[in-house]
């Protein structure tokens, strides 16, 4: 695997609001370290550094609203902004995707020549996969590190339920058999961007 100088490390969501019990049972409890490691080889390298917060519409009923201690990124991740040597962007949005925020997200990974980006963060089959599966059909070459991020257990229709684990078992599988995104580990990552 070929990880580009330019490559950028997108850390989609890593909110305080995401550890509150309403979302219920989580997965991979190694999310955050891995996310923190990759952070920290992409900052050292001097690669970019896309921080991505999800800022609610939906009010009181969401504990990612604006305004609440919810919408903070974790403190690994707030500690941890403005001091890569490298370029950093903030991105807020208020849908699934990264590539639907402010600034632009398309535009400023053009506009730096970036052809290649690593989605991480919060949740793996929601803002994870959406973003990794708009990267894909935008042109870029797409990294999914699947021991880089988690999700909740989730009921749909007819009273069908999954586990964070299905879930995100089924999001790699859809990315990777698709073609929207490789799925690789987080060791390969900095193994290659080391």
């Amino acid at each position: 695997m070929e990880i580009r100088e330019n490559a950028a490390l997108v850390v989609v969501d890593v909110q305080k609001g995401f550890d509150e019990e309403v979302w219920g049972r989580r997965n991979n409890p190694d999310a955050e370290g891995n996310i923190a490691a990759l952070i920290d080889v992409w900052q050292s390298s001097g690669r970019p550094v896309v921080f991505v917060r999800h800022d609610s519409a939906q009010g009181e009923a969401s504990p990612l609203r604006p305004g609440y201690v919810g919408n903070d990124f974790k403190d690994f991740v707030e500690q941890r902004r403005g001091k890569g040597s490298g370029p950093e962007l903030l991105v807020t949005k208020n849908v699934n995707s990264a590539f639907y925020g402010e600034p632009d997200l398309d535009a400023w990974l053009r506009g730096a020549g970036v052809g290649q980006v690593v989605v991480v963060g919060i949740q793996t089959n929601m803002c994870n996969e959406t973003t990794a599966r708009m990267g894909g059909n935008l042109g870029y070459e797409v990294f999914f590190p699947l021991d880089a991020m988690h999700t909740f257990d989730l009921e749909g229709p007819f009273g069908w339920t999954l586990t964070a684990d299905e879930l995100s078992r089924a999001t790699a599988v859809s990315l990777h058999g698709g073609g929207f995104a490789k799925v690789v580990t987080t060791e390969e990552l900095v193994g290659a961007a080391g």
